[in-house]
């Protein structure tokens, strides 16, 4: 298995493509095409003249190697084997018989995202395309055989890069067949194979990434290099939104090895940060550099900036009406008709997303306006995308290797760090890679916003949920982004799937109140849904409390239609042991959420310790799929998620004093310890049916709810705010 990521430039011929690609002889080649609504699947580029400007996704030369194009990055999620499994499965051909190779963001594969990650959305949202690519090659390749035999097609089929003839046992390998295929019209709907018939695809393989990173063989962007390339570290003001007023660099440029310092700016959406590299021979002489910096800085009154405020206008602005998200019936007036009401605020903070690779880029701008860039990112398309917009040069000019990633969690769709390497090698004139300190990574964001949930819920005589409202009180990720943001109108994201989850309640009533921030904010792990779940989920508890019902009982008794939500706490149900009894001292709570992402619902126990807290004694977590393509990684993005968010519930967040993050490095800003994972038992619903649901965020929203519910369950005692110190609740 060889992993070397490589991406061409779109005015490179496929010959020349080929040749860069270290490719061998005749090839035959087959890729998406770059537009919506695929009607084809494919296009047979060896029947296309050379200079048409497309990458190939399947690629099979006349020696019989074998390369696949996966165009999503790996970050930990296992895409470096299940993207191309999706193809390989249905070309028959085994993984570890072909190269694997990353795209970098060409237009040939696509508009944008459609070489990102993000939202879970790598398998749900290709699993059919990436499947139609290898049964499409898979019969040209037949059919070139059947041809060349004299033989119906049906009396041939494909295995293990051969094509046999059943009657005579003859055989063809996919390198012999490569050019005679080529030249075939392509099938418009290829027949997929049957799942019954999957040597790969819903069983666990092993990823062939873990090898190569076990043996330090895999390249991050950490370990990018290039000739006469130079290092740059840079100084940026922790008070976010300051101006840069002057500096002397002086003391800096006597260090050994700094060359020079350069004024360079930050972009995150619609902000921007004004800042001083120091240009070195080395990382370490960039560092010490820095830190021989005098810089004076422009505050603009953000200095003033206090967490502790903020939080004290977020409850404030919870008294207010907000816009309207979603109505269904009359919750105002079923809530004041209510026999029973209930009203709870829920505060949940900033965090940062901390991968454990701090954010680096290396970018090479060349003469004639051509940009090579080798990055850790959640896209090549993203980091084309904002290269090409901050530096003002087209982006078939841009060339983006994607490189193993070190953790994303949304930070790494923010391409800051890439515009900031191209900025700096345009003045410099050389290759110039930028390295990121854990300090700038904790305290410079972009962040999760602080969010607030105000709850109100009424129950009927016999105990029935009649009227429920969320009311979301924070600030934007869109407005960090969209410098046209509406603030008028209800915002999506910050409302994420709170009408969307199925419990069948008659007046529900979601709203939004928009807080203004200058704090950089950006998409973080399954976005603001473990947020809101927490709030929904904790406060469909208190509910049930109130109707003196068992929680999960309360739950199902408003899902008395058949759903996928219903499915996953009815399973969830039987693999707890739900009914049976715990022991004196010992408490557990559920909860679920539905969103864009995909499904899952868990169960987590707890009990209380002598010196007193509570101890996680196990996590149960059911996760909807539909449709799985590898077992083992499921499990592994489900315990990460649940790693993730009981880091988030328990641990520390991201404050601000005097304009400035107080946390700093993970003394502060603490990541869960191995010795502080619970048990966790993971069961997979993976029944077919039409919809695909993502694995790497749903394990994450319901962790914090159904933790706080065991909380109360075993002590008494409500969690509305997070963090929240297991030793001392």
């Amino acid at each position: 298995m060889s992993q070397k990521p490589t991406s061409s430039d779109t005015n490179t011929s496929r010959r020349a493509f080929l040749k860069a690609a270290g490719l061998t002889g005749a090839a035959f080649a087959l890729g998406l095409p770059s537009v919506e609504g695929i009607a084809s699947p494919v296009l047979n580029l060896s029947a296309l003249p050379e200079s048409v400007e497309l990458t190939p996704y399947i690629i099979i030369e006349k020696t019989g190697r074998i390369t696949l194009m996966n165009p999503r990055p790996e970050i930990g999620q296992g895409t470096y084997q299940s993207v191309p499994a999706m193809i390989a499965e249905e070309l028959e051909v085994a993984l570890d018989k072909v190269v694997i190779r990353q795209t970098g963001g060409e237009s040939k594969f696509g508009g944008m995202w459609s070489q990102a990650v993000g939202g879970s959305g790598s398998i749900r949202g290709g699993y059919t395309q990436m499947r139609k690519v290898g049964a499409s090659a898979r019969e040209m390749l037949i059919k070139a055989a059947s041809d060349q035999w004299s033989v119906p097609v049906d009396e041939c089929f494909a295995e293990n890069a051969t094509v046999i003839h059943k009657p005579t046992g003859k055989k063809l390998t996919y390198g012999q067949l490569a050019e005679p295929a080529a030249k075939l019209p392509v099938p418009k709907e290829p027949k997929l194979k049957d799942p019954k018939q999957f040597t790969m695809l819903g069983k666990s393989m092993p990823r062939p990434d873990v090898p190569l990173k076990v043996a330090g063989k895999a390249t991050f962007g950490m370990d990018a290099k290039v000739a006469a390339m130079v290092y740059a570290s840079i100084e940026r003001c922790p008070v976010l939104g300051s101006k840069l007023a002057s500096f002397d660099a002086s003391k800096a440029l006597k260090v050994k090895g700094v060359q020079k310092a350069v004024k360079v700016e930050r972009v995150v959406g619609k902000n921007r940060y004004e800042g001083v590299a120091i240009i070195a021979d080395t990382y370490w002489a960039a560092l010490q550099g820095r830190k021989a910096l005098n810089v004076k800085w422009d505050h603009q009154g953000h200095d003033t900036f206090q967490s502790a405020d903020f939080e004290k206008n977020l409850r404030e602005l919870a008294k207010t009406d907000g816009v309207v998200g979603h109505n269904a019936g009359d919750f105002d007036k079923t809530f004041a008709d209510a026999p029973t009401k209930l009203d709870a605020l829920y505060e949940t903070p900033m965090v940062s997303h901390s991968p454990m690779e701090p954010m680096n880029a290396l970018a090479h701008y060349q003469p004639g306006d051509k940009i090579e860039l080798w990055v850790s990112s959640q896209g090549g398309d993203l980091v084309r995308d904002e290269v090409s917009k901050v530096l003002k040069v087209p982006a078939d000019n841009i060339t983006v290797h994607v490189l193993f990633n070190g953790g994303g969690f949304g930070r790494r769709l923010t391409q800051d760090f890439a515009t900031e390497a191209a900025l700096l090698s345009k003045a410099v004139g050389k290759p110039v890679k930028v390295v990121w300190t854990r300090e700038d990574d904790t305290q410079l964001g972009p962040f999760r916003p602080m969010t607030y949930s105000a709850m109100r819920g009424a129950l009927s005589a016999d105990g029935k949920a009649i009227a429920f409202q969320h009311k979301v009180i924070s600030p934007s990720i869109d407005a960090t982004m969209n410098e046209k943001y509406d603030k008028t109108k209800p915002d999506g994201t910050m409302l994420e799937a709170t009408n969307e989850q199925k419990y069948e309640i008659p007046n529900l009533n979601t709203r939004y109140v928009h807080a203004e921030t200058h704090i950089p904010l950006t998409y973080w792990r399954s976005v603001t849904s473990p947020t809101l779940a927490f709030a929904h989920e904790c406060f469909l508890d208190e509910m049930a409390h109130k109707a003196g019902q068992d929680p999960l009982a309360f739950r199902l008794s408003m899902l008395t239609k058949e759903s996928d939500a219903k499915r996953v706490l009815t399973k969830l149900k039987e693999v707890s042991n739900w009914d049976k009894a715990l022991p004196a001292g010992k408490g557990r709570g559920v909860a679920q959420w539905e969103f864009f992402a995909g499904l899952a619902g868990q169960v987590v126990e707890v009990s209380k310790n002598k010196a007193g807290g509570v101890t996680v004694d196990k996590v149960y977590c059911v996760i909807d799929l539909g449709t799985v393509v590898n077992p083992d990684t499921v499990k592994a993005q489900v315990e990460g998620a649940i790693a993730m968010a009981l880091t988030a519930a328990t641990k520390d967040s991201i404050t601000f004093e005097n304009g400035r993050a107080v946390q700093k490095n993970f003394d502060a800003n603490r990541m869960l310890r191995i010795n502080e994972m619970p048990p966790i038992e993971v069961h997979i619903l993976a029944e077919g049916g039409p919809t695909i649901k993502g694995v790497g965020e749903p394990g994450l929203p319901p962790l914090a709810p159904a933790l706080a519910n065991a909380v109360f369950a075993a002590t008494g005692k409500r969690v509305r705010r997070l963090p929240f110190d297991l030793e001392k609740v």
